[in-house]
């Protein structure tokens, strides 16, 4: 779990940084403090204030219809999120996506960071296409008794 400042999370939340300081001396936001006596607001928090869909929440402006703005392409399977981190190594990046409460990492080019403008808390849209999709399921382990050998 997470823990950005006011400032972070009021940008994250498209509101100002004073008006989320007034929720959380009111009580609306819930915080946890520093031992310097500084306010911090967990993610979970945030997705909480997002789904709320209190007025004074303004969401950041998705398309109406996600098909619209990819035209021409086959892929169908589209979760939108925001970026939660990008590490760039060389040639590769590793693109974490947080989506709801799962995260998706991608490996992408350097080049693609670069040219999309990936930065922690964008909105991105990750676009899966595959020929093979695994599903597992965990069942449970089992331990092998030791037998001692007939002597």
């Amino acid at each position: 779990m997470g823990l950005l400042t006011v400032r972070a999370a009021a940008d994250r939340l498209g509101v100002g940084y004073s008006t989320l300081k007034r929720w959380v001396h009111t009580g609306h936001v819930r915080t946890t403090t520093t031992e310097g006596g500084h306010h911090r607001v967990a993610e979970s928090e945030i997705e909480r204030l997002l789904t709320r869909q209190q007025p004074d929440v303004r969401r950041r402006p998705r398309p109406v219809d996600p098909d619209d703005t990819l035209q021409g392409l086959s892929a169908r399977n589209r979760l939108h999120g925001y970026v939660d981190e990008v590490r760039v190594d060389g040639l590769l990046a590793q693109v974490r996506l947080r989506v709801g409460d799962q995260s998706l990492t991608a490996v992408i080019t350097a080049d693609a960071v670069r040219a999309l403008k990936l930065r922690r808390g964008d909105d991105a849209l990750a676009i899966i296409k595959s020929t093979e999709v695994m599903i597992a399921k965990a069942t449970p382990t089992v331990v092998p008794t030791l037998r001692k050998k007939p002597r």
